[in-house]
């Protein structure tokens, strides 16, 4: 993978700077949160009554429709992971609703996520804290270890179709019924189940309407983009060749933000529909900086100039990058493996 990639500093005094940094840009804004929600959810809406309307012609416009419906639908999420920062509104009550509502409308339970989420951010890039939020990624040696068969789950794990053809569908449904686990408290609990009601309650509401089809015929297929869009994301930012990950005795949060974060560089529209999430980068820094002062942060501030940046031509590639070598210190592909 060819991307523009710069080493991360060397831990020293210049780090204890970086909280006055990211200080400067948090503080939600009340009338761009505002704004934010009407140019997401109305228009969102408005997609919605279009491919409704657009059913009457053959299936392919509707599906063609649904490309720029999970567009908005991928914002609404945005909308929702910002509060689950408490970045959205300064009211945590604010950020409970909204964030409960936009979980509805994209099948997620809020506080469940929100936790999983903080998680992630407080482990990424530390080898003994994995399995939070994360691609699972094994290291070469724990590949190695393991037998044929462990080794061809793996494979298939790691296979595009898998990841964001099949991932998505996993995500919806594993998100209804996440069992609970030891370290699930009822709240996190409660954040599925009610969750749960909301899809129903709406989607019986929408049924009794439009039909239990149309609204199957409408949804399903936006659910589905939006859910590999934000899979796609995800991985893009994390999984690249120069990421980092290190044992938890070495592992640093600020060197883990920089370097183990992707600044992927979008056109701006796709910036506009993801909330400026490319700047990976900052927003594991300072993840209570809201969406829409990301870019700023980044702009203004040569901390931030300090990363692997990835367009979306080289993102492709980064699709065969399958384990982490602890010798080499990156992510390499399976075929590296067998040439070595």
């Amino acid at each position: 993978m060819t991307a523009t990639t710069r080493e991360a500093p060397a831990r020293g005094p210049a780090r204890t700077e970086w909280k006055s940094v990211v200080a400067r840009y948090q503080g939600p804004k009340p009338h761009r949160a505002i704004w934010q929600l009407v140019t997401t959810l109305l228009p969102l809406a408005a997609m919605f009554f279009v491919m409704y309307q657009s059913l009457v012609l053959p299936y392919w416009v509707t599906l063609l429709l649904a490309l720029p419906t999970a567009g908005f639908l991928v914002r609404t999420f945005i909308v929702m992971h910002d509060c689950s920062h408490g970045s959205f509104f300064d009211s945590r009550r604010a950020n409970d609703i909204i964030g409960f509502i936009t979980g509805v409308l994209t099948v997620t339970p809020f506080a469940q996520w929100r936790r999983d989420h903080a998680i992630h951010h407080a482990s990424s890039g530390d080898l003994d804290r994995r399995g939070h939020g994360d691609i699972d990624t094994l290291t070469v040696r724990e590949y190695l270890a393991r037998s044929r068969w462990a080794r061809l789950r793996y494979r298939l794990y790691r296979h595009p179709f898998v990841l964001f053809g099949l991932g998505p569908l996993d995500l919806i449904v594993r998100q209804r019924f996440q069992p609970r686990t030891a370290d699930a408290n009822s709240r996190q609990t409660s954040s599925i189940w009610w969750t749960n009601v909301g899809i129903l309650l709406g989607f019986l509401a929408a049924s009794a309407w439009i039909g239990f089809g149309a609204v199957a015929m409408v949804y399903l297929p936006v659910m589905y983009l939006a859910a590999a869009a934000g899979i796609w994301l995800f991985y893009v930012q994390h999984q690249f060749e120069n990421t980092y990950w290190k044992d938890h005795a070495e592992w640093d949060y600020v060197t883990s933000a920089i370097r183990g974060s992707s600044y992927f560089k979008l056109p701006a529209i796709l910036r506009w529909f993801t909330g400026s999430i490319g700047l990976h980068h900052v927003h594991h820094l300072g993840p209570r900086i809201p969406n829409y002062n990301l870019k700023r942060c980044h702009d203004e501030n040569a901390l931030f100039h300090e990363v692997t940046v990835v367009t979306m031509a080289q993102s492709v590639r980064t699709v065969r990058l399958t384990l982490w070598d602890e010798e080499q210190q990156r992510l390499v592909g399976f075929r590296d493996l067998a040439s070595s």
